[in-house]
């Protein structure tokens, strides 16, 4: 079992950058972020596996990057160039493995989400 706690959210324009914070209570987890907008599917945004590689949707390669601090348990997203369309609640989220097609899979476990909306 792992507690996961986003921070971060908020509103900004589009063209603006936020980066989301999740502090996690255990660590040996393959880390993510999904989200969720309203009257959509949950997908997959972001992965950093427990060796450190990383994987990105599509829609936010160039724009997003996930990192970690292992030494504060702490999982980032920073977000650059935000688009409309990326407005959604963010959720953390753990993985215990992580197969090739992880934008669909899901997680282990997940936080309570924060919420990002951009304004076009």
């Amino acid at each position: 079992q792992v507690q996961l706690l986003e921070s971060g959210g908020g509103s900004v324009q589009a063209g603006g950058a936020l980066r989301l914070l999740c502090d996690y209570s255990r660590a040996h987890y393959h880390m993510g972020w999904l989200r969720q907008a309203q009257a959509a599917g949950r997908e997959g945004v972001a992965v950093v596996a427990s060796d450190g590689e990383t994987r990105y949707a599509d829609s936010v390669k160039g724009r997003f990057s996930i990192s970690k601090d292992s030494a504060k348990n702490t999982l980032y997203l920073q977000m650059n160039n935000l688009k409309a369309e990326d407005s959604a609640e963010y959720y953390c989220a753990a993985f215990i493995h992580l197969p090739l097609d992880w934008e669909r899979h899901s997680p282990d476990f997940w936080g309570q989400g924060t919420q990002v909306t951009v304004s076009s």
